[in-house]
């Protein structure tokens, strides 16, 4: 079995996860959600798998074209996830986390994102690799932050207009949920920073060819200055639903341009 289709298994597990996803939503978070964390604890296992398989087969970290770096972040969400969800009050980011799961893992599927390497690619450019690594991680991070984000706006919602929902919900109280978004928000942020700090060494590594240029550079300048704009707004004290939003939207942001400067990028897009 590929690579491909052992993530394909995963892929239908997030899925399975998000049909129970929407039973969960519709009893208001009031049964129990073992079972989804076990079906995205499965999910995972095959995921792992899959880049593991990719990893060794190439002899280096799974990172080099749109498809793998699709894994490398979604896989990084729900890793996150299942550390944070062996604590009952948050398992239910799954709920959240498995539409997003299934969305990018039906997305990285598509065959003109797994571009064809050589017979026998070679492990180099080591600050290249952990630039990647780093800044995927970042994205992962955020990633579940944004899904923290959702369900905060969620309980606000419910306590708004819904009271004894959302006193009869299993969702975490919105005070914890906000420095659970917050907390992964500035991790991400702290991750982000280390990854573009790495850029000096890039150029030198690689001669400069093509680096200064690449459109993705300005792209990623937006990306950090947009959560250090939601970390100034937390610190100063202006968090709850508009910095709930704002986690959510700028995630969606990167959803939705990251493919597009990926293409553009002559040295990533390689």
């Amino acid at each position: 079995m590929t690579d491909r289709q052992t993530f394909l298994i995963a892929v239908i597990l997030y899925g399975v996860s998000t049909l129970y996803s929407i039973f969960l939503w519709r009893r208001g978070f009031r049964k129990d959600n073992r079972a989804n964390y076990l079906l995205l604890a499965l999910a995972c296992g095959f995921h792992t798998w899959a880049m593991l398989k990719r990893g060794f087969s190439f002899q280096r970290c799974p990172v080099n074209n749109l498809y793998e770096a699709t894994l490398f972040i979604e896989w990084t969400i729900v890793a996150t996830y299942l550390l944070v969800g062996s604590w009952a009050r948050l398992r239910f980011l799954g709920a959240f986390a498995s539409p997003v799961l299934l969305l990018m893992g039906v997305f990285a599927l598509m065959p003109a994102l797994d571009r064809p390497h050589g017979p026998a690619p070679e492990f180099s450019h080591g600050w290249a690799s952990l630039h990647a690594a780093l800044v995927l991680l970042a994205f992962g991070s955020f990633g579940l932050g944004a899904v923290a984000a959702l369900m905060y706006l969620t309980q606000e919602h419910n306590l708004k207009f819904n009271k004894l929902r959302a006193i009869l919900s299993l969702l975490p109280p919105i005070q914890r949920l906000e420095r659970v978004t917050s907390g992964l928000v500035l991790g991400g942020f702290t991750l982000l920073t280390a990854g573009l700090s790495l850029h000096p060494l890039i150029i030198q590594e690689r001669g400069g060819k093509g680096l200064l240029s690449d459109p993705i550079l300005p792209w990623s300048g937006l990306v950090w200055l947009l959560y250090l704009g939601l970390l100034v707004m937390r610190w100063r004290g202006q968090g709850g639903r508009r910095f709930a939003w704002g986690a959510a939207g700028t995630f969606a942001f990167i959803l939705l341009t990251f493919w597009g400067a990926m293409l553009l990028s002559p040295t990533h897009h390689s």
